[in-house]
């Protein structure tokens, strides 16, 4: 076997991904071939990150995109939220959050360049699709169609967006020097086209002669549209794009990969699905080995939050929180150091990658080894072991022998030595932990006030017929207040009450009084509430609020779709009576929303009352509190609420869904975040919009660091780790093989805090891995000792899988692995 073992893995891989990493961007020119996109007449092998400007918040911006940098991302990519940047006709906003000419300068600073993914349509679970609402009012508009509303008001966002960024001198063209390298246009077209029909050819046509007309300079792409015109890029999106992209449309158009999910989205309702660093690391090896991929972007590298009503329907106001940096910006181990290990091996081979195309060579009925170069200077290859089985392999490849874990890829930068496998982590697993630090516990800390429960009579908004509730609220609010009032010229104590809603949420009032309350879920937004009701003789009244959870963000014609009541049916002694078409009374949004009681000017002219005893529906709930001390991400533990939104400071971190729980039983999302730009040393001012009797008493204000660092390493599968710094030629770089060092435990705690207690410690053959272990019976005893000598009071330490560092071998003829799992103070 043949390794290549760590030696100052920090400063030597990070050496070797600094030293291919532009600094500069004067007279920039940006082109491409078969082969890979070409700046400044070289060619790149490029990794990029997904990081969006309007999920986190500016002073955030330097600490993202920094540790992006640091994890081996030479890119940006980032779309364009036409929603945010225009919310009304030709009303333009480019500040705060929302400030994109700031952020990526941001990045120009660091050295690092920009795909700017304009769509304007974008999906990206952002509520309608990036799309604003005003569109839906241009008469005749379809989206996305040869249509000519819709291309006039698409081209008119698309230029003032290019034209933004060449007043700032933003595209890496020679006579502008900025950092962005790519464009898109469009997002995912082809997955809806045939709904289009013969509309929807000449519309990709169109796109794509639109963007190039407007002379950026550089290159444009379509994800996921085989059939992109010259000179647009088709690229892939996906998890599997080494499998599954047909690759490109021309032969001189380079492999490039948009999108390769590093977590998935996740909705109310549902449990957060994961993908492993191993996963990810091994498709990306894969579509660099197999489809010649010379840019790979990560979505997400950070997630991030969607702040007020931005989140699409049934989305968590969390985003893509298990990306390299999760939802705080926090690095999240072992997948960050994973990639970062990753892209420092491809970079040591990019001389030979971006040469010429690979051979491919069977090594076995799943294994493949490809090579690139093949000369004694410049020769690279990727072992690759498509077995997805338990059992490694043992494969030969130039008369050396090497071993292969289930569905891995080894790098060899040299044809001989291995640099990096897939399937192997050897970097540490880090957990975060929630620290309450301020209780909302005391009933004198609150105020509430109840929302009002509009009748009849004091609606001005009227129809005789129910009415589609995006169309009627324009979506200024989530809520749609529908009311009617019912004569009755007898009591009746058992009709029937049944509401039909398109989505997502229903609450039923009869007289003042909720008698029934509904909700739909993600891809079956419909649902039905029935009630038995009592009426009285005489006037009743009937007040229906209707909830959104984001607009709907994907799928062919968006302008069509209908959310809100659909129908209203009661049943009585009398038989069964239709109250669709009948006189109604609308009012769009809430009172408290209307007078913005959530920011500090208002809130202090409510008449508040004192927390009552026991919880009621349509509660504002208001508290003021201290700033936690230091600099750690702080959010907000709802678990105690039920359905509503949340502000501070007069600023929304978005909606919040306790009550809706996954099949676990448990919420979707408990913690929500609060910036720390959003918060004042003192007096901020807390304020929830509660629909159903969440309980604020057991809300807590929490901060978030790393307290666990743990590590884990085996003899027969040592560590497979960059550790050579970039010299002149391919000997220099891989120097002389150290064959007998054994592999260690690295363990590294965030700053400003040391290990202070050894969790676990095992040398021999524990069970399990970092997320859950137990001693094996093979254990040296002094394995805790050891690890305490070395590590306690220290940020960082290192622990040899020796032998003899730990008194001998306690189980000879067996393999052993060193566990070692520490808490940080």
């Amino acid at each position: 076997m043949q390794w290549l073992w760590r030696s100052g893995l920090v400063a030597a891989a990070l050496l070797v991904v600094m030293l291919v990493v532009p600094v500069a961007f004067g007279g920039t020119n940006v082109t491409y071939d078969g082969r890979s996109l070409i700046i400044d007449g070289e060619r790149k092998m490029l990794f990029s990150g997904s990081i969006h400007y309007p999920r986190s918040t500016p002073d955030m911006w330097p600490s993202l995109i920094s540790k992006a940098k640091e994890g081996g991302i030479d890119v940006i990519e980032t779309y364009v939220f036409w929603n945010l940047h225009e919310p009304q006709p030709g009303q333009y906003d480019f500040s705060g959050r929302r400030d994109i000419v700031a952020f990526i300068k941001q990045i120009q600073a660091q050295g690092l360049y920009v795909c700017l993914r304009m769509g304007p349509y974008i999906e990206g679970e952002w509520t309608y699709g990036g799309f604003p609402f005003w569109l839906h009012d241009v008469p005749g508009i379809v989206y996305r169609s040869d249509n000519e509303p819709f291309k006039f008001y698409m081209q008119n966002f698309t230029t003032k967006i290019v034209n933004l960024m060449k007043s700032e001198g933003l595209y890496a063209s020679a006579s502008q020097g900025g950092p962005i390298i790519l464009s898109q246009i469009e997002n995912e077209y082809q997955n809806i086209e045939k709904a289009f029909n013969e509309k929807g050819p000449p519309y990709v046509r169109w796109a794509a002669k639109m963007a190039v007309e407007l002379e950026t300079g550089v290159p444009w792409v379509m994800c996921k549209q085989d059939d992109a015109p010259d000179p647009i890029i088709n690229t892939c999106n996906g998890m599997r794009c080494g499998e599954t992209f047909i690759g490109p449309n021309s032969p001189n158009k380079p492999s490039l990969w948009t999108e390769n999910w590093t977590s998935f989205y996740q909705v109310y309702g549902q449990n957060a699905r994961l993908r492993s660093a191993e996963d990810i690391a091994y498709h990306a090896a894969l579509f660099i080995a197999r489809k010649n991929g010379t840019y790979i972007n990560y979505y997400m590298y950070h997630g991030g939050t969607n702040f007020g009503r931005t989140a699409a329907e049934f989305m968590i106001t969390g985003y893509y929180d298990q990306a390299p940096l999760n939802e705080y910006g926090l690095i999240r181990q072992p997948k960050w150091s994973h990639l970062k290990e990753l892209h420092a091996a491809v970079k040591l081979c990019s001389e030979a990658i971006l040469s010429a195309f690979p051979t491919m060579q069977s090594l076995g009925p799943l294994q493949e080894a490809y090579v690139f170069g093949g000369d004694s200077r410049s020769c690279s290859a990727f072992l690759v072991n498509t077995d997805s089985s338990n059992k490694s392999v043992t494969v030969r490849f130039r008369n050396l022998t090497y071993q292969l874990p289930p569905k891995s890829i080894s790098i060899l930068p040299d044809c001989k030595t291995v640099a990096f496998n897939t399937a192997k982590v050897s970097t540490q697993f880090n957990t975060r932990t929630f620290r309450p630090v301020v209780k909302f516990d005391l009933a004198e800390k609150w105020k509430q006030l109840q929302e009002g429960i509009p009748r009849f009579d004091a609606t001005t908004v009227r129809s005789e017929t129910l009415l589609e509730q995006t169309n009627t609220t324009k979506d200024t609010s989530d809520y749609l207040w529908y009311t009617a009032s019912l004569e009755q010229d007898s009591e009746e104590q058992q009709a029937k009450l049944s509401v039909k809603s398109l989505g997502h949420v229903l609450h039923v009032f009869v007289n003042g009084h909720l008698v029934g309350y509904g909700h739909g879920q993600f891809r079956n937004a419909s649902f039905t509430v029935e009630s038995t009701v009592a009426l009285n003789k005489g006037r009743n009244q009937i007040s229906l609020l209707s909830a959104t959870v984001g607009l709907p963000d994907s799928g062919a014609h968006l302008e069509r779709r209908s959310l809100g009541v659909h129908s209203v049916m009661i049943q009585d002694s009398r038989g069964l009576k239709n109250f669709t078409d009948f006189s109604w009374g609308y009012q769009v949004g809430l009172l408290g929303e209307k007078l913005q009681i959530y920011t500090s000017e208002v809130a202090k002219s409510v008449n508040w009352s004192s927390l009552g005893s026991s919880a009621q529906e349509l509660t504002w709930y208001m508290s003021i509190f201290d700033a936690p001390k230091g600099d750690d991400p702080v959010a907000l533990n709802l678990g105690s609420m039920g359905k509503g939104e949340a502000w501070v400071n007069g600023q929304s971190i978005g909606r919040y869904w306790v009550s809706f729980h996954t099949p676990e039983g448990v919420p979707s999302q408990t913690w929500y975040n609060v910036p720390r730009s959003f918060l004042k040393p003192r007096d901020n001012l807390l304020v929830l919009f509660e629909e159903e009797t969440g309980n604020p008493l057991n809300i807590t204000l929490d901060t978030i660091s790393v307290t666990k660092v743990c590590a884990h390493v085996t003899d027969s599968n040592p560590p497979p780790v960059i550790s050579w710094r970039k010299y002149d030629s391919m000997d220099h770089k891989l120097g002389e093989r150290q064959h007998g060092r054994r592999p260690k435990v690295y363990l590294n705690c965030p700053p400003r805090s040391n290990i202070s207690k050894i969790l676990f410690a095992s040398f021999g053959n524990p069970s399990g891995n970092c997320d859950e272990y137990a001693t094996g019976l093979c254990h040296s005893n002094n394995s805790k000792a050891i690890a305490e000598k070395a590590c306690l009071g220290k940020r960082k330490c290192t622990i040899a899988h020796s032998y003899k560092k730990f008194g001998g071998d306690p189980c000879p003829g067996l393999p052993k692995s060193l566990l070692v799992d520490a808490q940080c103070e």
